[in-house]
């Protein structure tokens, strides 16, 4: 059974649909939206700040997610796969996006609808990206926007509504 904790007098809201692996970790002020899925070891930590997750989102395994005290928030839009190993602190993230795996987002970074940000990127605190792909430590623009790019982190997120039925038939 998933760690599923309210704390502080807010207990974490979950939409409809959802898979939480087992042992993800959910605590305080965090609103998932609907059909998204939380994958083994990921920690989704709302103690000292809100987490907001969109629609048909996928947090892979490993992934943390939290924020600074009073100074950030995370937001995540929809469609958006966080991969394997990631980290979101306090950053924004827009719809039709990919979070590579091992790649981390700092605090009030604002990651725009239909980007992708490569394995292990780093993007810095405060950084206002635009459309593309990002990569390297810190992240740098190797790819201007396209539809093709929001097209693909899309498609990743369906793929993963796919996943999590899997997961979810075999609960019955």
């Amino acid at each position: 059974m998933a760690i599923i904790r309210k704390l502080n007098g807010v207990e974490p809201k979950i939409g409809e649909r959802c898979f939480i692996a087992e042992n993800a970790a959910i605590i305080g002020d965090v609103v998932i939206g609907n059909d998204c899925s939380i994958w083994y070891g990921a920690v989704l930590r709302g103690d000292v700040n809100p987490i907001r997750i969109g629609d048909r989102v996928n947090i892979q395994d490993g992934a943390v997610l939290h924020t600074l005290y009073k100074r950030s928030v995370v937001e995540v839009g929809n469609d958006v796969s966080v991969g394997h190993n990631a980290i979101i602190h306090g950053a924004k993230v827009g719809s039709n996006v990919l979070v590579g795996m091992g790649a981390i987002l700092m605090d009030n970074a604002i990651i725009p609808d239909n980007t992708i940000i490569a394995a292990g990127a780093v993007v810095l605190s405060n950084a206002t990206l635009e459309p593309g792909v990002y990569a390297g430590v810190p992240a740098k623009k190797v790819k201007e926007g396209s539809e093709d790019i929001g097209k693909a982190a899309h498609k990743n997120a369906q793929g993963y509504m796919m996943y999590k039925e899997w997961y979810k038939e075999d609960e019955k």
